[in-house]
């Protein structure tokens, strides 16, 4: 194990103090025989400039690293990877086909990415936790299935040959393969680190060419430190507004594919989806929203997902004249972190749903770190500590910090759970 960064930056600084000791000992020893030596100055002047190198060495590493940057990275390169695998699949196998049997391509994609991830993550961080939907019992059942994915997971690269090799490299084999997908069944909890994936968030949106998600997330005892969300069919410009085509056939549209991330306590990001190393990234942050009047909120394209009737009672509420925008997947956090639109409700359908931890782990963090607030309907955190689901909340609520009370006191009024 290594070092914690305290001892680590004294071990890097130990052999320069060491000389620095030696130098002003002859320099004392010289001056006690002979005060004249003009060596004594000398001496004591290489001193201090050894003195003063290690102090800036230590200054220049210490800013070179942060918190998760590692897992950032990584993260980052798995989720571009996988998502690259996904678009393959939607290409060659699916074009706008809206069925989902057991041989659909959201099933190959799914198995697909989520092998690669885990490659991606077993060659860095081995003894991490993962929690991810698939597993491989109908693959190994299913001789035909479990070929077609392995074609698309030996075939998937980036083409940057440092950043291949930085995750890890190809999976050996099919076996290989099945054993990866395995791997993602922690049953989560409050203790550990502890990944979230989900490979293809959004299946009906994957399926039309609409948006979908890549997503990853990264908890440290229960609390999500790393996210990364993956949008493929997205626009790159943070500036472009959310409009009622988004969730509409935009897989080969130019000018598409974005990557959001976010670590705990240093902003949030977006760089666009690329094929090869990292691009980079910028800082995104919430819309500034004075009145409520003006903003647009997304909800699920899937009435079953969320209750679209009680949205729109709330958005009266509200004053809120512009019409909502329907989207599957995380895409909705990304595009409210960027300020592309300003409120995400998710409202329940059902009283003994529970949403999945990696449903929503990614995008609560980035918005959060992009200046907002996520909370479920009676206003607590999401809870990430209880398992795989999020056991102990109701619906969701993101919004701009300085309206989040607002909107939440909104959608208690019409659930009927204000006091």
């Amino acid at each position: 194990m290594s070092p914690p960064t305290g001892p680590r930056t004294i071990y890097t600084r130990t052999p320069l103090l060491v000389i620095s000791l030696a130098v002003l000992a002859l320099a004392i020893f010289f001056a006690s025989n002979n005060p004249s030596l003009i060596l004594v100055p000398r001496l004591v002047q290489l001193a201090g400039h050894f003195t003063h190198r290690t102090t800036t060495t230590s200054t220049a590493a210490s800013k070179m690293t942060s918190p998760y940057a590692k897992e950032l990275r990584i993260a980052q390169l798995a989720v571009q990877r996988a998502a690259r695998l996904t678009k393959r699949v939607f290409h060659e196998k699916a074009k706008g086909t809206v069925s989902k049997d057991d041989k659909s391509p959201v099933t190959v994609g799914d198995f697909g990415a989520q092998a690669l991830i885990i490659s991606a993550l077993r060659a860095h961080f081995p003894s991490d936790e993962i929690v991810a939907e698939e597993e491989s019992s109908q693959l190994r059942s299913d001789t035909n299935l479990r070929d077609q994915i392995w074609d698309f997971v030996r075939a998937t690269r980036l083409d940057d040959d440092a950043s291949e090799d930085l995750l890890g490299g190809p999976i050996a084999s099919a076996e290989a393969m099945l054993d990866l997908i395995d791997q993602g069944n922690s049953a989560g909890g409050a203790r550990g680190r502890i990944w979230a994936i989900d490979p293809i968030d959004g299946t009906k949106g994957f399926l039309r060419g609409g948006q979908y998600a890549v997503c990853l997330a990264l908890m440290v005892d229960g609390d999500v430190k790393v996210g990364v969300l993956g949008c493929p069919n997205l626009p790159v410009d943070d500036s472009a507004p959310l409009t009622a085509d988004l969730g509409a056939n935009a897989t080969d549209d130019e000018g598409r594919g974005v990557i959001f991330s976010a670590v705990q306590g240093q902003g949030a990001t977006s760089r666009p989806l690329g094929t090869g190393g990292l691009a980079e990234g910028k800082k995104i942050a919430m819309r500034k929203v004075t009145d409520l009047a003006s903003a647009t909120f997304c909800e699920s394209v899937e009435s079953g997902h969320s209750n679209q009737g009680e949205s729109a009672q709330i958005a009266r509420k509200l004053n809120i004249t512009n019409p909502s925008v329907r989207m599957d997947s995380q895409a909705k956090y990304g595009s409210i972190a960027r300020g592309a639109g300003d409120i995400y409700l998710r409202l329940p359908t059902s009283k003994t749903y529970q949403e999945k931890i990696w449903d929503h782990a990614a995008g609560d963090l980035i918005v959060r770190e992009a200046g907002g607030q996520v909370t479920d309907t009676t206003g607590n955190r999401l809870d990430f500590s209880v398992g795989r689901t999020l056991a102990s909340n109701k619906g969701v609520v993101a919004a701009p910090a300085a309206v989040h009370g607002q909107v939440l006191k909104a959608v208690q009024e019409v659930l009927g759970l204000s006091k």
